[in-house]
């Protein structure tokens, strides 16, 4: 009997271990970006266009996205071993399921996201690099173009709250596609694309920022020294 606790504790049913997977989905409605989806499901523009195999920040009404991964445990599961399957620590899989202990069930559904560590987050910054690389390979959007001088800015910065004039909050997600606009020339809330960027949104404003002018996010300020100013062309695409 002492055994048979000992094992149930540790969530171990003794049979040989298989791993079945799916995944939430959700369908865009007009307006959504990838951003507020994003937001919306607590995970990265980044993890959604991996999962999906997006080429660029382009999405569809009606069009249908993986969030993020589902895992159905099977006989043989254990935590560890679903976190050594799926890249994320035990500990995480506990949060994201409001898990009190590692005891889990045949048949229970968990959610696996991104695990929210600093060696994470480094590869995620290089994935996010690739991601803009082909981005930027993509066919030229449709919309109005203009020259303007962008500069960029981040939200790690002493005394800065990292909430943009339209509320978004890039203390969540350092890796958001947002730029600062002269409402007058861009309208806020507009879908953009950047030359050398991506696709964003017009969702902050400055000082600075007066006509054909935009400043541009960046997750930290080194990067944002490394943009430094240059001529780019943006599209309203919407």
């Amino acid at each position: 009997m002492k055994n048979l606790v000992a094992m149930l504790a540790t969530g171990i049913v003794l049979m040989s271990p298989t791993m079945s997977a799916s995944a939430l989905e959700y369908e865009v409605v007009k307006g959504d970006t990838l951003w507020e989806i994003a937001q919306e499901h607590d995970t990265s523009v980044e993890s959604l266009l991996e999962i999906n195999d997006l080429q660029s920040d382009m999405i569809f009404p009606k069009q249908k996205l993986e969030v993020y991964e589902k895992h159905l445990v099977e006989k043989g599961d254990t935590l560890y071993a679903i976190s050594k399957k799926y890249g994320v620590r035990v500990e995480e899989l506990k949060t994201w399921n409001e898990l009190d202990s590692d005891l889990i069930l045949v048949g229970q559904e968990l959610e696996i996201r991104e695990e929210q560590v600093e060696e994470v987050a480094a590869t995620q910054a290089i994935k996010t690099t690739d991601s803009s690389t082909v981005t930027n390979k993509v066919e030229k959007p449709e919309g109005r173009t203009l020259t303007v001088v962008a500069t960029a800015y981040t939200a790690e910065c002493e005394g800065c709250s990292g909430i943009t004039y339209t509320g978004i909050n890039l203390n969540k997600d350092r890796n958001a596609k947002v730029i600062a606009v002269d409402p007058t020339v861009i309208p806020l809330g507009s879908k953009v694309y950047v030359e050398g960027y991506g696709y964003a949104i017009a969702g902050d404003i400055g000082g600075a920022i007066k006509g054909n002018r935009i400043d541009i996010h960046l997750p930290t300020e080194q990067e944002a020294l490394n943009w430094g100013v240059k001529e780019v062309k943006v599209t309203i695409v919407e």
